[in-house]
């Protein structure tokens, strides 16, 4: 039975995400891959836990704050997936005597001012962009990437591998697609990688594995750690890439219904941007679509209702698109679920889970 609803709350199937989690950890081990998947979803040390369970051992995180957080729950073996910010120095030097600490850098200067300023070893990675746009060094660029090796061969700077991150898988519309990312990342991040090899830095690891690929392609090739993270809930955006079924979204959000308008086809929501946040998809009709809903079922939420999707938010409200048939079974007082477009980000601004057994299942405190 779901717990009392009475603001916009993440409520989370703990079977589906344990599966979600298993499944992934099954499959990376039999690739014979280092996992190390990414805490940034879910940002919780009970969760964090689970997958304990199943083997894992070496994380990823985004932040100095979220690896303070896990390295205080027990955690050894860390990666921050962020390029390395000059001004949290001290933070990084506490965690680099604590734990295994891994670092990004992509540039020549951070590479000297961690030479510079480390007091314990890290392992650095040099992030390299085979794709995606958003940051690191050119796949291409050989000169940059040695430049920047080179600058790490001294201090306490430990030359690990190659990390990249092909955010643009998520764009994909189909299982070939995305297949065809993440083929064309590995070719990238292995030519960059023989460039280093024949200018002095052999055997250097290869680092890669967002959730789409990690859930649809089969032979990873020669890789050495994954590092998914978005699969312990999965989310629209994975539905769209064909990257799993309804049955694999772990979380939704309870919204209660504050406003019924059937000659609009239009019901209002208590649960907005700052509940679900801003993240859309676009609609076949090129309709904006913030959510599907949902109602109420045995075990949690039922599968999305046709006809029916979030189709705007403000910082509250959130407006839903209603077919004949919802509004038949709809009425103020009610609770629709929200299944998320982005579910990284929904959970992020919610900040807490409740179960389907109404266990409240904190994330880590805002900074």
């Amino acid at each position: 039975m779901l717990p009392p609803i009475e603001k916009p709350t993440a409520i989370l199937n703990e079977a589906v995400a344990r599966r979600n989690i298993a499944r992934m950890a099954a499959k990376v081990r039999r690739s014979g891959i280092r996992f190390r998947p990414h805490f940034k979803t879910h940002q919780s040390a009970a969760i964090g836990e689970w997958f304990r369970e199943e083997g894992v051992s070496a994380i990823t995180v985004s932040s100095v704050e979220m690896a303070r957080y896990f390295a205080a729950h027990g955690w050894r073996d860390i990666l921050i997936a962020f390029p390395v910010n000059w001004l949290e120095i001290a933070h990084l030097n506490r965690l680099a005597a604590e734990i295994e600490l891994g670092l990004l850098v992509e540039s020549v200067e951070t590479a000297r001012f961690l030479g510079e300023r480390l007091t314990a070893p890290a392992s650095v990675w040099l992030k390299i962009d085979t794709g995606y746009g958003r940051t690191g060094l050119r796949w291409d660029d050989a000169e940059g990437q040695i430049a920047v090796a080179r600058a790490l061969s001294s201090g306490r700077t430990i030359l690990r591998g190659l990390l990249t991150h092909a955010g643009h898988s998520y764009a994909a519309r189909s299982q070939e697609a995305v297949g065809a990312v993440y083929a064309e990342t590995l070719s990238r991040l292995s030519a960059a990688r023989d460039r280093l090899g024949e200018a002095g830095f052999p055997a250097l690891q290869l680092s890669l594995g967002d959730t789409p690929a990690c859930s649809v392609v089969d032979d990873f090739g020669n890789v050495d750690e994954l590092r998914p993270g978005n699969f312990v809930f999965y989310d629209l955006m994975q539905i769209q890439a064909g990257a799993c079924s309804y049955d694999d979204i772990a979380v939704a959000v309870a919204c209660p219904v504050v406003a019924v308008h059937p000659r609009e086809h239009k019901i209002v929501l208590y649960g907005g941007a700052v509940h679900l946040s801003k993240d859309r998809l676009t609609r076949a009709d090129g309709a904006a679509l913030y959510g599907e809903v949902a109602l109420p079922a045995d075990g949690g939420w039922g599968a999305p209702v046709p006809g029916s999707y979030v189709s705007g938010v403000s910082q509250e409200h959130g407006i839903v698109c209603a077919s004949d048939a919802l509004l038949e079974q709809v009425h103020t007082g009610d609770v629709l679920f929200v299944l998320p477009v982005h579910s990284c980000l929904t959970v992020d601004v919610l900040r807490q889970y409740r179960t389907l057994t109404g266990e409240v299942i904190p994330m880590m405190p805002r900074p």
